[in-house]
């Protein structure tokens, strides 16, 4: 019969051999590893992070030297885009319901053999002071209004002819078009203020 004492020792002697056994094997498996090769990979990693946060660093315009600051530095850049994106999105909204209440008179002009055939339309009957913005406009350009028809029974109606004067510099229908479009968002401010 085996004592107490001498089971205690065959069992610390054989958990002892376990030991040393997985000791062994473990040295066998990083033997057959290549230390150097895990060196390399690890290099690889941290040269493709530093690159990254190179490119992160010169898009956000980041002054920041160390890695924590330039992930600090853009978090704070993404923040400021989403609320830019944000603030042009209500004024996008805003815009479009505005525009939708009242929307803008639209112009056309197109060339004629001496001058110009302007077109302004609106869906609203009244203008109240369009017709003058328009008149003006006619005028900074150097246009002579030649024939002129205005409807506001069902909506603002303005057909023009307009011709260059002798003196002044010939205008392009673009040149025409731009100072028509330009007296409308003139004339469009002022009634908003009122």
């Amino acid at each position: 019969m085996i004592s107490i004492s001498e089971l205690i020792d065959l069992l610390f002697l054989n958990s002892s051999i376990e030991i040393k056994e997985r000791a062994e094997r473990k040295i066998k498996i990083r033997s057959r590893i290549n230390p150097w090769s895990l060196v390399s990979r690890e290099h690889n990693l941290r040269e493709a992070m530093h690159e990254k946060l190179q490119l992160l660093r010169s898009i956000t315009n980041s002054h920041a030297l160390n890695d924590s600051s330039i992930v600090l530095d853009a978090s704070k850049y993404i923040e400021e885009l989403k609320q830019k994106v944000e603030i042009l999105n209500q004024d996008l909204e805003t815009a479009q319901t505005s525009s939708d209440q009242n929307p803008l008179p639209v112009a056309t002009v197109e060339t004629l053999e001496k001058g110009f055939l302007v077109n302004v339309s609106s869906d609203h009957k009244s203008c109240p002071g369009l017709l003058v913005s328009i008149l003006e406009a006619f005028e900074e350009l150097g246009l002579n209004v030649q024939e002129a028809r205005v409807s506001c029974a069902d909506n603002f109606l303005l057909q023009a002819v307009g011709e260059n004067e002798e003196q002044a510099e010939s205008n392009d229908a673009q040149v025409v078009k731009e100072a028509m479009v330009q007296a409308i968002k003139n004339w469009s401010g002022s009634t908003e203020l009122e």
